[in-house]
């Protein structure tokens, strides 16, 4: 293999380790652009910087503590606190991005002065966006102006700040600021935190893309486990089975269930929200009224769960309409568990029919937990959690890039791509480029066949166990591009 690294965790590339990748990216041929972005997906890459300038004594270090949200630069009001240039993290709509907090520039300053200016200048040179302060309370200075100057010819997208604007009376002051040629001016009180909210928006819109926030931010509250299935496969009794009384209603009649129900379940020790949503029927399209919105509401509640429970009614032969199922919830990139409902019923020849329809039908989804149950009578219910909880341990796993590159090494040593039309496309390198469900980007010297794919994504399930969660592979392939000599 043509990459040999140590990297740690997804997520965790130092720049030095990123320029290292990316380097060797570029000398593959590929599209550094694509493999930036991907890269920035798994949470890997430096964050884009913004630069926080203006003159001495105008609320920069306010505006950069509004900004991260606590009290980090030290602020006091008198000019000149700030002088070295000073580098925090902050978070805004779920996108990271690092603040640099700059001494005030002022020109024609000697000495200490002179090296904070200095300071300053390099930020704007190192940052990707800029942040310019003004008091609008003053309004434009001399400085100002000649600050103006300086970021033009530095060419990077400004924001302008028109700061200390602490009620509606003072936005004329801030509008006087369109004079300055730098766009809107987004009136703005660090002090107060008013206005702050669209000066981020802009800021934004700024800033180059940058990884999402995911590292560190679990959704709070229960687990939701979607419980779907054809009608009438017992969703509503295995409901009610779980939560050791009749929470929703149970007929003969299928479709009996229009809404899906939430319910907060202890289990196993846990609690889990369940959500028992009507039956799907064979086509929406042919369904009428409330059983056409029914399906709908189906497929919401499968998007907003974590997990989907698929019940299987055993009696039966496994239908097309089952399969229409399981592939709904592949495709919404869920958890999967598949529940055999109806177990005390069948009989040894039914069993083992039902055994060839599993290894016929269901090949596609061998990697999902399987529980035999009876929602009648309670059987085996006590192993419906670890299923559960096995496949969002596998929904949730995420592989280091040092140990998945090894591994790909290894594939590419052992088992190599059929030659196609004299060629033979090689693996070069991958990431994991996010979980739930688990998402790989391959990055190849050439198209690779889906059979090959799938011999990938079953070599990743044999390493590192994926058990209840669909895979999520594609492949970036190598420019076509001649070679720099």
């Amino acid at each position: 293999m043509d990459i040999e690294n140590e990297y740690g965790e997804v997520g965790t590339l130092g720049d030095a380790e990123y320029a290292e990748f990316m380097e060797l990216a570029a000398e593959e041929g590929f599209d550094l652009d694509e493999v930036a972005g991907d890269l920035a997906a798994a949470g890997h890459g430096p964050l884009p910087v913004l630069a926080v300038v203006g003159r001495p004594n105008v609320g920069k270090s306010t505006l950069v503590n509004r900004i991260i949200g606590r009290r980090e630069a030290v602020v006091e009001d008198k000019p000149g606190v700030t002088r070295d240039r000073v580098t925090y993290e902050a978070t805004w709509n779920g996108r990271r991005f690092k603040i640099v907090d700059t001494g005030g520039w002022e020109q024609d300053v000697l000495g200490i002065d002179a090296s904070v200016a200095a300071q300053a200048e390099f930020a704007i040179e190192a940052a990707d966006a800029v942040v310019f302060v003004v008091d609008s309370t003053v309004g434009a200075t001399d400085t100002d102006e000649a600050v103006v100057k300086l970021l033009r010819r530095a060419g990077k997208p400004v924001v302008l700040a028109a700061n200390k604007v602490d009620g509606p009376s003072g936005e004329a002051d801030a509008t006087a600021l369109w004079n300055l040629g730098l766009g809107e001016p987004y009136p703005v009180s660090s002090l107060h935190g008013r206005g702050t909210g669209d000066l981020l928006d802009a800021i934004l819109e700024a800033l180059p893309e940058a990884p999402a926030q995911t590292f560190g931010e679990a959704l709070g509250g229960p687990r939701r486990v979607a419980l779907i299935g054809r009608p009438n496969v017992g969703k509503s009794s295995l409901l009610n089975k779980v939560a050791g009384e009749d929470r929703v209603v149970v007929n003969e009649m299928a479709g009996t269930t229009r809404d899906p129900v939430d319910e907060l379940i202890q289990l196993g020790g846990k609690t889990w929200k369940f959500v028992d949503t009507a039956g799907i029927r064979r086509r929406v399209h042919l369904q009428e009224g409330a059983d056409y919105y029914a399906s709908l509401r189906t497929a919401a509640a499968v998007e907003k769960a974590e997990v989907a429970v698929i019940l299987i009614d055993g009696t039966e032969s496994i239908s097309v309409q089952d399969l229409r199922i399981i592939t709904m919830a592949v495709e919404a990139g869920r958890a999967v568990v598949i529940a055999y409902n109806k177990w005390d019923q069948l009989d040894e020849e039914r069993r083992y029919y039902l055994e060839r329809e599993i290894e016929r039908d269901l090949v596609q989804v061998q990697w999902a937990p399987r529980v035999n149950v009876s929602a009648l009578t309670g059987r085996h219910m006590e192993k419906l959690v670890p299923a559960i909880e096995t496949a969002l341990e596998g929904w949730e796993t995420r592989v280091p890039t040092g140990r998945l590159n090894a591994f790909l090494g290894e594939i590419v040593a052992s088992h190599p791509h059929p030659i196609r039309g004299g060629k033979q496309p090689r693996i070069l390198f991958g990431t994991q480029a996010g979980t739930k469900p688990p998402r790989f980007v391959l990055f190849a010297s050439g198209f690779l066949e889906a059979g090959y794919r799938r011999f990938i994504e079953r070599r990743l399930r044999e390493e590192f166990g994926f058990e209840g969660t669909p895979i999520q592979v594609s492949v970036r392939v190598r420019e076509k591009r001649g070679r720099k000599k």
